[in-house]
């Protein structure tokens, strides 16, 4: 277990009660909403139908913007009141200047993002802090379904066959971690979970993590922890 891990620990028994009670549809989604301070400005990568930058919105008075490549969903979000583009976010990303957000999320997209490196290095030029959440793709159930059938998996998270799967990526706790590393960007919070794909309800994993978790959420700096 990492340091981060282990200090996760303490941050478990304070945010899993508080989590469960915010109102909004997703686990992952509640998480992330308890990381964001008041009065914040917000980017919302992929945000689907708006129901995060809602929330916050509504209960943390942040200044949020959203991009979303689906026009039907853009729509609902205008619908609700929110400032939402659409277009592609590996593109859209590059019109802001440095520092146009203090929150940059990138929400259960990184494994559908053909260049990663490349757009983290974006999100962290025009965003004060990245918070990235994902599937992982070492849960053990996942591990069994390639051990006993050697098939490509498929679950609740990754629910899609080989040829139709809009995700070209099969990220893992660890990898994720590594990647950070190599990219010279620093993990200042980290969260393991385990939900089931839109669920309200989850906990947080603290022990075997990459094995345990359905999703990893992790908040990522430019440099020192602070």
């Amino acid at each position: 277990m990492t340091g981060v891990s282990r200090g996760l620990q303490a941050y478990t028994m304070t945010q899993t009660t508080q989590t469960q009670t915010i109102g909004l549809k997703r686990f992952d989604l509640q998480v992330i909403a308890s990381w964001i301070k008041p009065g914040s400005r917000v980017l919302d990568l992929g945000c689907g139908e708006g129901d995060l930058l809602l929330y916050l919105k509504q209960n943390k008075g942040v200044r949020g913007t959203g991009i979303e490549n689906r026009e039907s969903k853009v729509a609902l979000c205008i619908a609700k009141g929110l400032s939402v583009l659409q277009g592609d976010i590996n593109e859209e990303v590059l019109d802001y200047q440095e520092d146009t957000f203090d929150y940059v999320i990138l929400s259960q997209t990184l494994q559908q993002v053909y260049y990663p490196e490349r757009l983290l290095k974006s999100l962290l030029a025009i965003g004060r802090k990245v918070i990235v959440s994902f599937p992982n793709f070492s849960h053990w159930s996942i591990r069994m379904q390639v051990l006993l059938t050697g098939m490509a998996p498929k679950n609740e998270q990754l629910p899609y066959e080989w040829y139709n799967t809009p995700n070209i990526r099969v990220i893992t706790l660890q990898d994720f971690r590594k990647f950070t590393r190599d990219q010279g960007c620093t993990v200042l919070k980290e969260v393991a979970i385990n939900t089931h794909h839109h669920n309200t309800k989850g906990h947080i994993v603290g022990f075997l993590q990459n094995w345990r978790a359905t999703y990893g959420i992790f908040l990522i700096g430019k440099g020192d922890k602070t």
